[in-house]
């Protein structure tokens, strides 16, 4: 049965799409607050994170571990265990429909689907039981409705895709039977294979050495030049955002500190945990013999509120205000906002 839309709605493979929202935009996260509940503690892992990414680009999110990245991923594709996490607060507006409102049978449709994801190891995220090949197709026929015979050679073109040598052969394989960097590159062919918006990498290319990391970032950059897929690029390398995203967030204690393009932000970072990031970033130039600079103190903790800016206690431009209220997003031009009280000051020092 078709169902009457408004002038500002269209369908768009069986979910409505709000014609109000800025059509550069694909996922727009508003205000998202995520919960850890514990026997005795909640831990505020998200603290009001907002960002969107749009349609074709390559959004970087980088941050030291546990500073919310991949917890956001996971809330978007609403992926977290449900007896101990739960958003509490926000949106997660994909097509303009907030994905936190579906009920489980429309979400399932979506992820992998629409939005597929690369998880950090692909041996745990791979069936070690089936064949790369059945786990490909699997996906193709409960999104597409594909044949065995048809989703088993959609998974083979897929190998291929993903430079695979003979992907006839190694559709066959089990995850054992490849190594680290091929098991990498079958993750990256399962969650291209239904043709999804938007890709989320969650540091794809963590444990695998130097050059097969290089090989990756330069596959997932193609791939995504050849698709058009959307790309939210979950890292704690900076010189991989540098290589592979237009624009970039930097998160900090579950929260956003700064975005910008990442021009701007290697050339003018606004918040000190930023700027403190890129001095630690190892430079041949310096030569052997200099200490890399280290961020002193530790993050604190999410099972405590938190009074004032988070970053306080390891700023070396903390003053009164920074300890007693807790700074927003504030723009500082074109595509750049940062979350200090001091933003000015941290861009000439």
């Amino acid at each position: 049965m078709l169902m009457r839309l408004s002038s500002e709605e269209r369908t768009i493979d069986g979910f409505r799409e709000d014609k109000t929202i800025d059509n550069d935009v694909l996922l727009d996260v508003r205000d998202l607050e995520t919960h850890f509940f514990g026997e005795e503690s909640v831990t505020r892992a998200l603290g009001g994170v907002s960002f969107q990414v749009k349609k074709g680009e390559t959004l970087g999110v980088v941050g030291e571990s546990g500073c919310g990245k991949s917890v956001t991923a996971l809330s978007i594709l609403r992926l977290l265990p449900k007896m101990s996490a739960k958003t509490v607060g926000g949106e997660v507006r994909f097509h303009g429909r907030n994905l936190l409102d579906l009920p489980e049978k429309e979400m399932r449709k979506i992820r992998g689907n629409k939005i597929a994801m690369i998880f950090q190891d692909p041996m745990t995220s791979l069936n070690p039981v089936y064949t790369v090949g059945r786990q490909i197709a699997e996906a193709v026929q409960i999104h597409t409705g594909a044949s065995r015979a048809e989703a088993l050679a959609k998974a083979a073109e897929m190998l291929r895709l993903v430079r695979i040598a003979d992907p006839e052969r190694r559709v066959n394989n089990y995850p054992h039977e490849m190594s680290g960097g091929m098991r990498q590159r079958v993750m990256i062919a399962m969650a291209l294979a239904c043709s999804p918006e938007l890709l989320i990498a969650d540091e794809p290319t963590t444990a695998l050495d130097v050059t097969i990391q290089a090989q990756i970032l330069r596959l997932i950059v193609d791939l995504k030049e050849r698709t058009g897929t959307s790309v939210m690029f979950i890292t704690h390398d900076l010189g991989v955002v540098a290589e592979t995203c237009q624009r970039v967030i930097v998160m900090y204690a579950g929260r956003i500190v700064e975005q910008a393009t990442v021009t701007d932000l290697f050339a003018r970072p606004m918040h000190p945990y930023t700027k403190s990031l890129i001095r630690s970033v190892p430079d041949r130039r310096r030569g052997k013999e200099r200490r890399l600079p280290e961020i002193p103190g530790i993050v604190p903790s999410l099972r405590e509120p938190i009074v004032g800016c988070s970053f306080a206690p390891r700023c070396p431009f903390a003053t009164e205000i920074c300890r007693e209220k807790s700074p927003v997003l504030e723009e500082y031009g074109a595509d750049h906002a940062a979350a200090c009280w001091h933003a000015k000051e941290v861009v000439s020092a």
